[in-house]
């Protein structure tokens, strides 16, 4: 049987491998939503830690396959047939965790949940596809559990909100700019801007059995609905005399749009399998799907005509399917001061034919130290294998998107560090 000292030393690796394991395939997964530290033991606790992931998605068998909006980075074919797609990033983290009374427990936390950032440049054939987009998103949340007894262990209760910021841009070749002295003054990019802010909430409810260091929660993330996304889209570095038939071209256009961040479901598990060794795993469903094509349209013309792909300006296209993670991982207890685990995670691709994300398996590893009974600092790192495929057209809505770019892409690492530090009393 585990004892009561036994589950205090050993549980908190399961925060801990999560971390080690960052998700990468699944839609604009980033670190997610994550409420571990409700369940820490002490009555106060603070925990601060960031991630540096280090994707390496390269892209290959580049070819521009729509010659009506010029061809290549020249607009006669001139561009590389390759590119580094992925740009480093880090995922922090804060919590603090107060305990107020003997059934209720109360979390704070900032973390940022969601977020993309490739950035192939401007040196490839599929500049009229992508030069750099990146989004983020900061997520202020607060949750809290009421448990009482019920059989051999205690039901937790647990429900909260959140309050969520999203921001990005989208960086791409509108038209190769080629005569003179045109060609010295533009160079035929269009921005696309964006940002809005939305609340959402969540509601779960967990079993615990303290002596077998045993858990099980199930927590449901509600959707975000960034119903009034507005930015603008700059045209000012293609001239007018491009298409004088278009108002767009070389002035900043106010724009609207509207998307949801997905709702989500885990379940995770965990319970002492033997003294000082404890076994988890969770499961995961993300609604990636929620996210397909998000139309931009002129502000000017709100309430005149829905926003719509007939309507649109520009648009973001993702086209998602829904999300799978599967994790599963040991933990074990060395001595009062250090601890380890280990953890691999499955995670399933949400690109359906186009664009780059693919499964992913990551193995995670990390240790704890705990110097003294109030502070424990964390140390892990994880290697993982993103799979090849290819991103060509993709038919939705009976508009066929993706014809202006093809690729290929192998099998590429991405390895994540992460630290943390928690003190609690």
């Amino acid at each position: 049987m585990a004892s009561r000292r036994f589950s205090k030393g050993i549980t908190s690796l399961v925060l801990f491998s999560s971390l080690a394991s960052p998700s990468f395939a699944g839609g604009l997964e980033r670190g997610g939503y994550n409420i571990d530290l409700l369940f820490d033991n002490s009555r106060f606790a603070v925990q601060s830690g960031a991630t540096y992931v280090m994707p390496q998605r390269k892209l290959k068998n580049v070819k521009d396959t729509d010659p009506t909006d010029g061809l290549g980075t020249n607009g006669i074919g001139g561009g590389s047939t390759t590119a580094d797609d992925t740009e480093d990033y880090w995922v922090p983290y804060l919590g603090v965790k107060v305990g107020l009374g003997d059934s209720i427990d109360c979390m704070g936390d900032f973390s940022t949940p969601f977020g993309a950032h490739t950035n192939p440049g401007a040196d490839w054939l599929g500049v009229n596809d992508n030069i750099e987009t990146k989004i983020s998103t900061r997520n202020y949340g607060a949750t809290c559990s009421y448990r009482f007894d019920m059989g051999p262990g205690q039901l937790r209760l647990i429900g909260g909100g959140f309050y969520q910021t999203v921001e990005g841009f989208k960086t791409r070749l509108v038209a190769p700019i080629t005569t003179m002295p045109a060609a010295l003054i533009y160079d035929g990019t269009g921005r696309l801007d964006l940002a809005d802010q939305a609340m959402g909430w969540r509601a779960g409810i967990a079993y615990e059995i303290e002596e077998y260091a045993f858990r099980a929660s199930l927590v449901y993330n509600s959707k975000v609905k960034y119903d009034d996304l507005t930015g603008t889209v700059d045209l000012t570095e293609v001239p007018k005399a491009a298409n004088p038939k278009n108002p767009y071209l070389g002035v900043v256009t106010p724009v609207y749009g509207e998307a949801e961040a997905p709702d989500s479901v885990e379940l995770k598990l965990q319970s002492g399998i033997a003294p000082d060794w404890l076994a988890f795993g969770s499961v995961k469903w993300t609604n990636w799907s929620v996210l397909q094509s998000i139309a931009f349209c002129p502000k000017a013309t709100k309430g005149v005509v829905a926003c719509s792909a007939s309507s649109q300006l520009t648009s973001l296209d993702l086209f998602y399917r829904d999300g799978w993670t599967v994790s599963g991982g040991v933990g074990h207890k060395f001595n009062d001061q250090w601890s380890g685990a280990l953890s691999l995670t499955w995670d399933r691709g949400t690109s359906q034919g186009y664009g780059a994300q693919t499964d992913t398996w990551t193995l995670g590893a990390g240790v704890a130290y705990t110097p003294v009974e109030n502070v424990e600092w964390r140390l892990a790192g994880a290697l993982g294998i993103m799979t090849g495929g290819d991103s060509g057209t993709y038919v939705y809505n009976g508009r066929t998107y993706g014809n202006d770019v093809s690729y290929s892409f192998g099998d590429d690492l991405v390895a994540a560090l992460s630290t943390s530090v928690k003190v609690k009393f």
